[in-house]
């Protein structure tokens, strides 16, 4: 199910925010990394909303699948990632 090295993805849902459970399984990263990631990546913001939750809108989802495939895939580091996305 979270096989970071798994190439097939699940299509993402036509909807407008997605929980971090939802990404986690959309991206097969699991949701401590992505909180991870979101201090790494500045591109990377999902709004927060009650009790802090997080809630992520599909342009971000489209970008964890690109830190992922760079970091998992392609072998970046994090700083590599970091300015391939500038």
């Amino acid at each position: 199910m979270l096989d970071p090295n798994a190439d097939e993805l699940p299509p993402i849902p036509g909807k407008r925010y997605f929980t971090i459970g939802e990404v986690s399984e959309l991206c097969s990263v699991k949701p401590h990394v992505l909180r991870y990631w979101e201090q790494e990546f500045p591109l990377l913001q999902p709004v927060k909303r009650r009790g802090n939750r997080r809630y992520y809108q599909r342009h971000e989802v489209e970008l964890i699948r690109t830190i992922r495939r760079l970091l998992y895939m392609e072998g970046y580091t994090i700083g590599g990632a970091c300015n391939r996305l500038k």
